[in-house]
């Protein structure tokens, strides 16, 4: 066990941390279809807060990935998903990681709503959000949440336990692709560096997450791939997840994870985006970009959001009904041209 590293507390950690006291029961939440940054950031929260006396578990709207099961083996009985909204019923409080807006809670938006107790926000994300009443933990700098969560321990004078550290690693390793993408900042590889002084088995850690994929995954990623298209007058690259093709290979929607890094690699793409269907007649687009582009901006013209490079948003609607709009857009935006008509 290593000792955070005490540093003065802030007054955006101390406001947190008046959110729990020792005999408490606080639910985690994170946004729909979970990924490292929103899990590793809970299960983190989870053994610093039972280490202080508090009953932490964790509430999602979505089941855990599989590939993400490892961070729970040494919590057995914390993630209550699947009776989440019980647990959410019984809570003194909720903290929610990695967003701060209802919508992206799915089925537990109303909940957390209408629950009636503080609800706190630990996040790194642009958006001010629509939270219900509570401290906020707030920083859009921070390449991950789990960044800002590393950043809470020290100030709180915490220890970091070696699981602990693992599960902010998680975090990091996978919002920042492995460090390489440009939210990769010189505090983020500091607090890199503190977790693995607390015992971080960073080759573990990589087969844990991107080393233990089914066959289905590789050939997902080659059907998807085969899709590619490159407009070279713009800078837009684009892919499809074909229909059927997730249950074709026995997969879930968390295996489509990085494909859209594929068509952002391509020379000269300054913005890529995935395509995907989903159900209740909803199409799902991820954004990704290079350089200047701002994705977050451009999805925020749909409703949706993100980061500067790293975007979403579902659009109602048939996949060539989306993808003739959002194509259109993001030519203009690319070209400076002003935004056609939408189609949706």
């Amino acid at each position: 066990m290593t000792n955070s590293g005490t540093i003065t507390p802030s007054a955006a950690a101390l406001e947190v941390a008046a959110l729990w006291r020792p005999g408490m029961r606080i639910c985690l939440t994170t946004h729909v279809n979970p990924d490292g940054d929103g899990l590793g950031s809970e299960v983190a929260m989870v053994h610093l807060l039972r280490a202080v006396g508090v009953e932490a578990i964790i509430t999602n709207p979505t089941p855990t990935p599989e590939r993400f099961a490892f961070l729970f083996a040494d919590l057995p009985g914390v993630d209550r998903s699947d009776k989440a909204v019980k647990e959410l019923r019984r809570a003194d409080a909720i903290l929610v990681l990695d967003i701060a807006d209802l919508s992206r809670l799915g089925i537990l938006a109303e909940t957390v709503r209408e629950r009636g107790v503080p609800v706190g926000c630990i996040d790194h994300h642009v958006s001010k959000g629509d939270l219900p009443a509570g401290p906020r933990y707030v920083d859009s700098t921070a390449a991950a949440t789990g960044e800002l969560i590393h950043r809470l321990a020290c100030e709180l004078g915490w220890t970091i336990t070696p699981e602990a550290a693992r599960a902010m690693y998680v975090a990091l390793v996978t919002d920042t692709g492995g460090f390489r993408f440009s939210n990769t900042k010189p505090a983020t590889l500091r607090a890199a560096a503190a977790l693995l002084e607390c015992g971080v088995d960073t080759e573990q850690t990589y087969v844990d997450i991107y080393a233990s994929a089914p066959i289905g995954r590789p050939r997902l990623l080659a059907e998807v791939l085969q899709t590619l298209v490159v407009e070279d007058d713009c800078g837009l690259a684009w892919v499809t997840v074909p229909p059927g093709a997730l249950e074709r290979h026995d997969v879930d929607p968390d295996d489509l994870d990085g494909i859209v890094e594929h068509a952002r690699s391509v020379k000269g793409v300054r913005l890529a985006l995935l395509f995907r269907e989903m159900s209740g007649g909803r199409v799902k687009v991820s954004l990704r970009s290079v350089g200047k582009v701002d994705v977050a901006a451009l999805a925020r013209q749909f409703g949706g959001g993100g980061h500067t490079k790293a975007a979403g948003v579902a659009i109602a609607g048939t996949l060539s009904e989306v993808q003739e709009t959002i194509l259109a857009a993001s030519r203009a935006y690319l070209l400076g041209t002003p935004a056609p008509a939408a189609g949706l």
